[in-house]
């Protein structure tokens, strides 16, 4: 995998970087793309932001993030507001699909099933407004150990079942970290197809795993299979850019952020 076939999700260097200094570091390093995270353009101003991207030559495979749909407890106008405002950014930096953390459950809640039901009806507002902007939503399901506080679609099937439902404009964004486990997970990938597939997130799952969210690891150090699932990936004629999103508190968020990328060009050669 050369330079030019990877993205940076600014996550991976949160740490160290804004987002100008992002896309300075993906310009050094040859990178094809970038997908910011929304505080870092915020940081930047959305405009700004923009056109920084612009002039780099740099594609976005994604912005992250929109959902949180269960944030509140229920389904409000600020939240719906909020997932406008993430379709008009992603718009504005010509991303190729705005990526939904959908939400878990609401503060004190067991019902999971209610929580599913809201994420459904917020989706499909947000995607009735995507689609008059021609901005693709991406359902990212997340690992199982999410379910209750970030995302409670946990697996390729839950969030192609809601495409299924919701029909034009809405897709998943696979994220190795979240469906390497997954015994369905060849299958689930070929039901998504290209057309559905719409990002693919890189990193490895570390045994052991020091904490729930902060300490992925770079590809090659963990256990995921990262070319087998790559090569599911390409089969289904997906090709748009390998986005490398690494939460690392203890180890990759405190080195040199030029030093992080030249590993993520070594490993992507090497692993992946």
């Amino acid at each position: 995998m050369t330079p030019e076939r990877l993205s940076l999700n600014t996550a991976t260097v949160s740490k160290q970087w804004n987002l100008r200094q992002c896309v300075e570091g993906c310009q050094r390093h040859g990178f094809g793309g970038i997908a910011p995270w929304r505080d870092k353009l915020h940081e930047a101003g959305v405009g700004e932001g923009a056109r920084m991207i612009k002039d780099a030559g740099l594609a976005v495979s994604g912005l992250c993030r929109g959902g949180w749909y269960t944030a509140e407890g229920a389904l409000t106008t600020a939240v719906l507001d909020d997932n406008k405002r993430a379709v008009d950014e992603a718009v504005a930096l010509g991303a190729a699909c705005l990526v939904m953390v959908v939400g878990g459950l609401p503060k004190g809640s067991r019902d999971i099933a209610g929580a599913r039901g809201i994420v459904a009806e917020g989706l499909a507002k947000t995607l009735d407004y995507a689609r008059g902007l021609d901005m693709p939503i991406a359902i990212e399901p997340l690992h199982p150990m999410y379910a209750a506080d970030r995302a409670c679609v946990n697996t390729l099937s839950q969030a192609l079942d809601l495409c299924d439902d919701l029909g034009a404009g809405i897709g998943v964004a696979l994220d190795v970290y979240h469906v390497w486990w997954d015994p369905d997970l060849a299958a689930q990938v070929k039901r998504a197809g290209k057309d559905r597939l719409l990002g693919f997130h890189i990193c490895d799952w570390l045994v052991p795993t020091r904490d729930m969210l902060t300490d992925r690891g770079m590809m090659g150090d963990g256990v995921i299979d990262l070319p087998g699932i790559r090569a599911m990936v390409e089969a289904t004629g997906f090709r748009g850019l390998n986005e490398v999103e690494i939460f690392s508190s203890e180890n990759w968020w405190k080195r040199d952020a030029d030093e992080v990328l030249t590993e993520v060009v070594a490993r992507g050669r090497d692993c992946c």
